[in-house]
Order: C-alpha cells, then sequence, then structure tokens
C-alpha cells in the first residue's frame, strides 16, 4: 500500500494536490509513515465518485447490503492482526491491547451492525389502522466521515458501516495522526467487494479536507468524533449548505462512588480513567467519593496508580503507552502544571515529566490530585492524559450536582451496591450514558450525548438513523 495515494472510485490513485506529513511512532518520536495530505481537488473527486455511485447504492436492496457487510467482517478478522499493529505504531496503544481492545472494536462493530441491520425495517406502517399511510427511511445522501486518532477503528466502524447498511455514499478523512488504519480499512473494503464510489478515503488536516467537506454543496451530512472546539466550527461551516451534523464530542465523567460501593470501586476507576493513556472521551476523569470513604479512597487511587506500568506500545503486557503526539503531551503537562500551580490541587502521586527510565516518547506519569473543587480548570478542561481529579461529598443530592456542574454530558458513572439508589442517581445525570457498577452496555445501546459532549448518537438503531431521511406517504397502496 503506498501510504501517500487516496482511496477514490475503487481504486488507489495518487494525490492532485496533496503535500506530505509524517506520520509519529509515539513511543520512539521516529517517523512510521509518510503520508499526503489532500486539498480541495482531491476532496472534490472524492465527493464526486460518491454522488455518482450513490445513484445505484441508494437502490441496492438490504440483502445485497447484509451480503457485503458480512464479507468485510470476514476479511477484516482475517487481518485484524495487521490492524492492531497499526494502531500501535501510529497512536501509541500497547499492542495486547491494540489487538483485543482497539482492532476488537472493529469486529465488535461491523457484527453489531449486521445484526442491526438484519432486523431493520425501511419500510414501515404509520399505524395498524392506517393501510394508506407508508413510512419510508431512505438513506440521506453522500456522507462526509470525520474520525479521530484516539479510538480510530471505533469510531471508522461506527461511522462506515451503518452509512453502508443504510444505503449511504461516504467519504472518510481519518484523522491525520492515525491514519494508517483508515487506509488499511480501506483496503479491506476493496478486498471485500465494496463498489466503486460506495467508500472514499482523503486523508487530511481539519483546515484543509475537514472544512471542504463540511462545507461542500454534495455532502449531505457530517459525521463527526473530536474535540468540541473542532465540533463548533464544523458546525458553523456547514450550516450555510444546511447540512445534518452529527456530533460526537469531548466528555468530563464524573465517577460517584457511594460509601457502599464495591471494596474495588476506585482501583476499578482509576484504571478505566487511565485505559488508553486517558484517551477516552467517556473517560472517568472525575472521582468524587462519599466523605466517609474518601481518605481511604485517596490511599487506594495512589497505589492503582502507582502501579500502573508505563512502556512502549510495542512491548508486550498490561501497561499503558504513550500519548499520541508533542502537541498532546505538550496540552497534558500544562494541564498538570495548572493542577499544582494555579489550583492548587493537593497532588498526590505522578506529576510533570517523564516517568522515569522513559528518556523519549510522549510518556506521562500517571497523575492522581486530590482535594479538588469544580471551579479548578482541572475539573473542567478535558485532559486527555493519565491524569485523575478526586474529591469529596457529603450527600447524594450534592454529588449529583457536581456531577451535572460541567460543561460536557457524555458517560458518567455510578459505583454502589443499593439498585434503588444507583438508579435513582442513574436517571437525574444529565448525560447520554450513564454506567454502573462496572456493568458494561451492551452491543447495539446508543453512544453519544447532551451538551458540550455532542448531539447525535452511534450504534444500532439510533446509529442508522443518523443516515436517514423519513419520508411519509400519503395514499399508499397497501395491495400493490
Amino acid at each position: 500500500m503506498n501510504t501517500k495515494q487516496f482511496y477514490i472510485n475503487g481504486a488507489w490513485v495518487d494525490p492532485i494536490d496533496g503535500t506530505d506529513l509524517d506520520v509519529i511512532n509515539p513511543s520512539t518520536e521516529g517517523v512510521s509513515a509518510t503520508i499526503s495530505l489532500g486539498g480541495q481537488a482531491d476532496t472534490d473527486a472524492a465527493v464526486a465518485a460518491a454522488k455518482e455511485a450513490f445513484k445505484s447504492w441508494s437502490l441496492s436492496s438490504k440483502e445485497e447490503r447484509l451480503d457485503l457487510m458480512k464479507r468485510i467482517l470476514d476479511v477484516y478478522n482475517r487481518r485484524s492482526d495487521e490492524m492492531a499493529h497499526a494502531i500501535s505504531d501510529e497512536m501509541g496503544a500497547p499492542i495486547d491491547m491494540s489487538k483485543a481492545a482497539q482492532a476488537g472494536t472493529g469486529t465488535y462493530h461491523i457484527s453489531s451492525f449486521i445484526k442491526t441491520l438484519e432486523s431493520f425495517e425501511f419500510d414501515r406502517e404509520l399505524r395498524p389502522n392506517t393501510p394508506n399511510d407508508r413510512i419510508l427511511y431512505e438513506p440521506i445522501g453522500v456522507c462526509g466521515l470525520i474520525t479521530p486518532w484516539n479510538w480510530p477503528m471505533n469510531q471508522i466502524a461506527l461511522k462506515v458501516m451503518p452509512a453502508i447498511a443504510t444505503g449511504c455514499t461516504m467519504v472518510l478523512k481519518p484523522s491525520e495522526l492515525s491514519p494508517i488504519s483508515g487506509m488499511l480499512f480501506a483496503d479491506i473494503l476493496h478486498e471485500a467487494g465494496v463498489p466503486a464510489g460506495v467508500f472514499n478515503l482523503v486523508n487530511g488536516d481539519g483546515p484543509g479536507v475537514g472544512t471542504r467537506l463540511s462545507g461542500h454543496p454534495d455532502v449531505a451530512m457530517i459525521s463527526f468524533t473530536g474535540s468540541s472546539r473542532a465540533g463548533i466550527a464544523i458546525s458553523k461551516n456547514a450550516a450555510d449548505t444546511l447540512k445534518r451534523v452529527s456530533l460526537e464530542l469531548g466528555g468530563k465523567g464524573a465517577n460517584i462512588v457511594f460509601a457502599d460501593a464495591p471494596a474495588d470501586a476506585v482501583a476499578k476507576g482509576v484504571a478505566r480513567c487511565f485505559n488508553n493513556t486517558g484517551q477516552s472521551c467517556n473517560a472517568p476523569t472525575r472521582m468524587l467519593v462519599e466523605r466517609s470513604r474518601y481518605e481511604e479512597a485517596v490511599e487506594q487511587a495512589k497505589t492503582q496508580a502507582e502501579n500502573t506500568a508505563v512502556n512502549l506500545a510495542s512491548e508486550s503486557g498490561a501497561h499503558i503507552g504513550p500519548l499520541v503526539s508533542q502537541m498532546q503531551f505538550d496540552k497534558v503537562q500544562g494541564l498538570i502544571k495548572k493542577g499544582i500551580e494555579v489550583d492548587k490541587a493537593r497532588l498526590v502521586t505522578g506529576g510533570l515529566g517523564r516517568p522515569d527510565g522513559m528518556e523519549s516518547g510522549y510518556f506521562v506519569k500517571p497523575t492522581i490530585f486530590a482535594d479538588c473543587h469544580n471551579d479548578m480548570i482541572i475539573m473542567r478542561e478535558e485532559i486527555f492524559g493519565p491524569v485523575l481529579s478526586m474529591m469529596p461529598f457529603d450527600t447524594e443530592e450534592e454529588a449529583i450536582e457536581i456531577a451535572n456542574d460541567t460543561d460536557y454530558g457524555l458517560t458518567n458513572y455510578v459505583q454502589t451496591e443499593d439498585g434503588a439508589k444507583a438508579n435513582r442517581v442513574a436517571r437525574q445525570l444529565r448525560s447520554g450514558m450513564v454506567d454502573m457498577n462496572g456493568q458494561a452496555r451492551s452491543s447495539a445501546s446508543p453512544f453519544g450525548g447532551y451538551k458540550q459532549s455532542g448531539n447525535g448518537r452511534e450504534g444500532g438503531n439510533w446509529g442508522m438513523d443518523e443516515f436517514l431521511e423519513v419520508k411519509a406517504v400519503g395514499g399508499w397502496n397497501s395491495d400493490a
């Protein structure tokens, strides 16, 4: 695979006005690949291919789409080890974690959307007693898919698969920090026999390809995952063409640990916060602990953090890897410094600089702050690194108030052995998702948030709806 090419209209093609960009291995700071960043002409060519392909693909049958998705799953599973190594090299996920979780999410979401499509009805009655009314669900058109670097295959699968399933065509712009996994996915789709023009890929950055896609008159819908700042810019740029914009943005999740929480709740909460080196929008980065258990929890968090190993992404084992880039490293270091010098939070462990023995690479010390309050920078800004901020609370009502006092509303967490209390708190948390007592949500559950965490949902029927228009027909002949 020539990493400087783009995938347009069923073939790998050279850029029209591309510029080179090195992809940096965050463990070594060496160059792992060189890609091209596309320009307006490249983006326009991809959109034109998708627009032409929409004429036929939008009329494809549910069975045709299911057959294609099953072929994609077969090829993906056969090449998942390649995917894991690509993700590990480009964004620093430890190789064992990359195989199980990063590449594994591709299998998970492709399989889930196959099941969703099997039971999805594109042609429905309005009501049982209205035989002359029909509700038709139709593909929205050409979709621009803009995905992030932190969970590249997770987000690509969550966008590409429902677009295919609904009969849409698309242009994917993966993050320029983790583009090789996206290119490998394009190669997998090509091998599986995706019709020419249905799926297209152009590498680029936000100001270039991203801006052209979000403002393009022939793009009917943008699905974006990334920062809230970028989501706002995309929404403004898309407004002139009145296209649909689906956003999955940042988070600052609260993990509410009640006094009656399981004994291992704090340790598991720290591990969840540090997973993927803290580079997850749904990470539980604010730990709120009932006061009677607070000091014990701080010590437990300290122990868990100090037992969190940091190592090269290429090494096997249960450790966290580097941050994705120098820019991300500098951002996290800057916020840790603000936590110490501006917020005056209690630094329990970790802090500035690389871990001992790490002379290069974008590695960060697993860090715990205690005695925080919600006015602190480290309690309000999304740090996106292995940094946890802790504070006590006295009552259930106070915990809910603190958890909701944020610009974000993606995922919150509740730890208690009182089922009625857990349910009561979950109903009052202003977030798109609530995870309780470590219980994962099932496949096809909707992923998305409130407030500045976005406005769309991914996964299951909700993920399909994002790519569909609803047509109401009167005078339908139910006997035809």
